[in-house]
């Protein structure tokens, strides 16, 4: 299986490889790697894939139009579609485009949540204060977080975004002693306690396999 580079996903996102009788997931890029490998692993060979930018995480009133227009575009190509995004900050209307065009997505607020287990998670409110990356966003944390909210020129500017985490949580999809270091040396930059879960596919992996 040859993986996008976490660069294509975020400015590009991917394009499906095939083209008639399948099922097509749409998903964000950030999510693409944990779905690919899914697939693989499940020898879902009826399952495609498609992804819009990742970097729509950091726009998400953006999400729902362009959900839509993937929707339109290639209902007509695939026998099924399912929408691999939470409601991710688009204050439900993202449900409301999937409930409008009868297309299935994945439950949830985030995939911080949909990761760790919608149930799992709804158990941490107490967990306002924490800041949460997965694999692919520590993969990408200068992209996502470092260079838009411009600490790369102002890191002076970190306690005004910051200032009210009290710690950084990764959610590990993988065993990487590599990423955890990442994760670590994020947390340590934007001056957080750290704290690792392993998470594995979570929520995620069962909504595929639902659609298996």
């Amino acid at each position: 299986m040859t993986l996008p580079s976490d660069a294509s996903l975020t400015t590009d996102g991917l394009p499906p490889t095939h083209n008639t009788g399948r099922v097509l997931i749409i998903a964000c890029g950030a999510l693409a790697r944990e779905i690919l490998t899914l697939i693989e692993l499940n020898n879902w060979s009826h399952m495609d894939l498609t992804c819009l930018p990742a970097i729509l995480h950091n726009h998400p009133e953006k999400i729902a139009t362009a959900v839509e227009q993937a929707i339109t575009k290639h209902r007509a190509t695939h026998a099924q579609l399912f929408v691999a995004y939470a409601d991710c900050g688009t204050g439900g209307a993202l449900e409301q485009v999937c409930g409008r065009l009868g297309v299935q997505m994945i439950a949830g607020p985030h995939c911080y949540s949909f990761f760790e287990g919608n149930t799992a998670f709804a158990r941490h409110d107490d967990e306002i204060t924490a800041f949460y990356l997965t694999d692919f966003l520590t993969r990408q944390f200068d992209a996502f977080v470092w260079k838009p909210l411009g600490l790369d020129r102002h890191p002076q500017l970190r306690d005004s975004y910051f200032g009210h985490y009290t710690k950084l949580v990764y959610q590990a999809q993988t065993d990487d002693p590599a990423l955890t270091a990442k994760a670590q040396d994020a947390a340590a930059r934007l001056g957080l306690a750290f704290e690792r879960r392993f998470t594995g596919y979570g929520d995620l992996a069962t909504a595929l396999a639902d659609q298996a």
